[in-house]
């Protein structure tokens, strides 16, 4: 019998070694309490995603991520304003993602950038946001995380105009080789979620196939972009599992020794280690 679309994929063997999911939206997957958000997370353990970092879009998604990574030692997360909601971006909308970047559980400045599919918000208010989080990275001294969406020439353009914070992560990455070269020589990493797997996405595939193994990291970006051959069923954190499989595949890779690397990138890119210690 054929699954039903509304169906999670099932959760597939425990990786060899546990990764990290880069960037998820727990709250968008419906976990909206600290058990639901725990039930989430032993799923994903169960398939060897051992830790997630849960990202906020809007100020209200934001403070939801800040606080339930409080419930949970396995989960962090990444506040910032989405590019397609910039088109009102007031001052106390800054002062509180803000005061929610300083908080140590929060790794990241992110889900930020430009993003030129939807028309949502002009490209002269997306310009002012993406700037500004540039700079409340470099303040607080975490990641940026990019959202990059038919963008790649002005988000490079506005980094190398503002410069750049010591760690930029490339979420969802969707270029070419051409593009992931201009990242890897800025020293940027770049996250691959699910579309990697999708069959028709030569280029995309090309560039994971090429990034240097400490500029790699896999996340899911669930609820969207199931991995093949789940595409248009319901994401979750585990389904990096697939994802990570499928790109080892691709680099003619163990999955235990592509595991350690990411693993070791994401500790290293958001200090998850050093986060660890402190507590």
């Amino acid at each position: 019998m054929t699954p039903r679309k509304g169906e999670r994929p099932p959760v597939p063997e425990a990786l060899p070694v546990p990764v990290v999911d880069a960037h998820t939206h727990l709250d968008a997957c419906g976990a909206g309490t600290p058990e639901q958000v725990a039930e989430m997370v032993d799923r994903a353990n169960a398939a060897g995603v051992d830790r997630v970092i849960t990202v906020g879009d809007t100020v209200a998604s934001a403070r939801w991520a800040a606080e339930a990574a409080t419930w949970d030692d396995r989960v962090f997360a990444a506040v910032a304003l989405h590019p397609t909601r910039t088109s009102e971006f007031t001052d106390a909308d800054r002062s509180e993602l803000e005061r929610l970047a300083a908080r140590p559980r929060v790794v990241a400045v992110g889900e930020t950038g430009l993003d030129y599919y939807w028309d949502y918000a002009p490209p002269a208010a997306q310009h002012d946001a993406f700037r500004w989080h540039i700079e409340l990275s470099k303040r607080v001294g975490k990641p940026l995380m990019i959202h990059d969406r038919e963008a790649h020439d002005d988000i490079l353009k506005i980094l190398d105009e503002e410069g750049a914070p010591s760690t930029v992560v490339f979420h969802c990455f969707s270029g070419d080789l051409a593009f992931a070269r201009s990242c890897v020589d800025r020293g940027f990493v770049l996250s691959f979620a699910g579309t990697v797997t999708f069959k028709n996405a030569h280029a995309l595939r090309e560039a994971a196939r090429w990034v240097p193994a400490d500029h790699l990291l896999v996340e899911t970006d669930a609820p969207f972009l199931t991995p093949h051959p789940f595409r248009g069923r319901p994401n979750e954190p585990f389904c990096a599992n697939y994802t990570l499989r499928d790109i080892a595949t691709l680099r003619d890779l163990e999955p235990a020794e592509l595991a350690s690397t990411v693993t070791r990138n994401a500790e290293r890119v958001f200090g998850l280690s050093d986060l660890v210690q402190s507590q």
